[in-house]
C-alpha cells in the first residue's frame, strides 16, 4: 500500500498540492488561477476527451455492469441534492453541484492516471468506462442543466447557441460519432490533441490547488455531510450493487476504487464559470482529497 501512495498517487496529487502551496504564499494569484482553470477547461480540455470517447469500441462495451454504476449516481445525485436543498437549506445551483460533487469523481484527471500507472492501459479499461460515461452523459448533463439555471433568462435562442458551441459539448459530440462510425482519427490530428491534452490534467489540477488555497477549509456541516456521502456512502453503494449484481472481480475492484476517489474538479470550475458559491464545494474537494489518499491507496 505504501509503495503504491508513494510511487502513483502522490506524483498525482503533487499537482493540486503545488498550487496550493504557491496561491497561499501569494506567488500565483486568484486571477490568473482562473485564467488557467478557463484555459484547462475550453481550451484543453476538448482534445483530451475526444480521442478518447472516438475510441470506445461499443461492441465490447459493458453495459450491463456501467448500467448498475450508472443507477447508483443517480440514486447518490438526487439523494444529495434533496439533502442539500431540504436538510442544508442551500441554493438550488449550489446544491446541484454538491450533488454533482459526490458522484462526479475527478476520475478523469486524477483517477486514470493512477489507474494506468498501476495496471497499465489496458488494465485502466472499467476506469475508462467510467470516465466514457461521465464524460457522455454526466458532464453535458451538468453542462447544459447549470446553464439553464443560472442563465435561462437570457432567451432560449442565446441559451441554446451558448450550449450549443461549448467546445467540451462539443468533443463529446464528435466523439461520438467518431466511435459510432468507427472513424479514425488522422496521426497528425491524434499527435497534435495527445500534445494538447496533456496538459489538461496537471494544469486544471495545479489552478484547482491556486483557488482552493484562497478558501477558508474549516469544514462546516454541509462540507462534513457532502465529504462524507462522498467518500463513505458512494463506495458503500457501489459496493453493494456490483456485489448484488456479482459484477466480475476486476471491475468490480477498479469501479471501487473510481467510486472511493475525490471529487472532481468540474463541480468548482462549472461554479467559478456561472459564478455560483464556491464556499462549501471547494472544501469538499480539497477534504476528499486528502482523506482518500489512504483508501485509494489500500484499494489499489
Amino acid at each position: 500500500m505504501l509503495t503504491i501512495l508513494i510511487h502513483d498517487i502522490l506524483p498525482i496529487f503533487a499537482m493540486p498540492a503545488l498550487g496550493f502551496l504557491l496561491g497561499r504564499f501569494a506567488l500565483i494569484s486568484l486571477q490568473e488561477a482562473a485564467a488557467v482553470n478557463r484555459v484547462a477547461f475550453l481550451v484543453l480540455q476538448p482534445p483530451l476527451i475526444f480521442p478518447m470517447i472516438a475510441g470506445i469500441d461499443f461492441a465490447t462495451f459493458p453495459f450491463a455492469t456501467m448500467a448498475v454504476y450508472f443507477a447508483c449516481e443517480v440514486v447518490a445525485f438526487v439523494a444529495t441534492y434533496v439533502l442539500a436543498r431540504i436538510v442544508l437549506r442551500r441554493p438550488h445551483a449550489e446544491a446541484w453541484l454538491l450533488g454533482m460533487a459526490v458522484i462526479f469523481v475527478n476520475s478523469f484527471l486524477y483517477i486514470l492516471p493512477i489507474a494506468q500507472l498501476i495496471h497499465g492501459e489496458a488494465g485502466a479499461g472499467p476506469v475508462s468506462a467510467v470516465v466514457a460515461v461521465d464524460a457522455t452523459i454526466w458532464f453535458s448533463f451538468f453542462i447544459v442543466t447549470t446553464d439553464l439555471s443560472t442563465r435561462g433568462g437570457t432567451g432560449l435562442r442565446r441559451t441554446a447557441r451558448r450550449i450549443a458551441l461549448n467546445p467540451v459539448l462539443l468533443a463529446i459530440l464528435a466523439g461520438l460519432v467518431f466511435a459510432l462510425l468507427h472513424l479514425q482519427i488522422p496521426d497528425p490530428a491524434l499527435t497534435a490533441m495527445r500534445f494538447a491534452g496533456g496538459g489538461a490534467a496537471p494544469m486544471a489540477l495545479f489552478a484547482l490547488g491556486v483557488i482552493l488555497s484562497t478558501t477558508p477549509l474549516r469544514p462546516d456541516r454541509t462540507v462534513a455531510t457532502i465529504a462524507g456521502l462522498k467518500l463513505l456512502a458512494f463506495p458503500a453503494l457501489i459496493w453493494l450493487a456490483l456485489g448484488a449484481v456479482d459484477a466480475p472481480p476486476d471491475w468490480s475492484a477498479l469501479l471501487l476504487l473510481t467510486a472511493a476517489g475525490p471529487s472532481g474538479a468540474s463541480p468548482f470550475a462549472l461554479a467559478l464559470l456561472y459564478r455560483i458559491d464556491t464556499r462549501a464545494i471547494a472544501p469538499v474537494i480539497v477534504w476528499t482529497s486528502l482523506l482518500s489518499l489512504v483508501s485509494l491507496a489500500a484499494l489499489a
